[in-house]
């Protein structure tokens, strides 16, 4: 299966899935993450994030992608970086993984 990388607004790519940046608990951040939510429909989006519970810093969990043209939106939380000395690296590695 070929991989692709779109250069696009994430919210109308066609697509099995897309992955956004997610704050470690149910709730929605700003930015890109906002967006998603806003286009997929707020509501439902978030009542499906809420039964995931809160996801660990360098893990990702996926929910349906509702009103977007992708089937899955995979959530995924990055470390927040405090000079590279605290395993932001490793963290960061286990999102891809």
């Amino acid at each position: 299966m070929p991989f692709c990388i779109i250069r696009n607004d994430i919210t109308k790519v066609t697509a099995d899935a897309i992955v956004t940046t997610a704050n470690p608990q149910a709730r929605i951040g700003g930015g890109t993450e906002s967006a998603i939510y806003q286009a997929a429909g707020a509501d439902a989006l978030l009542a499906e994030r809420r039964k995931l519970g809160d996801i660990p810093v360098g893990q990702a969990a996926a929910t349906s992608a509702f009103g977007l043209r992708a089937k899955y939106i995979i959530h995924t939380v990055g470390p927040v970086w405090q000079g590279g000395i605290h395993g932001e690296e490793a963290a960061l590695r286990s999102c891809y993984e």
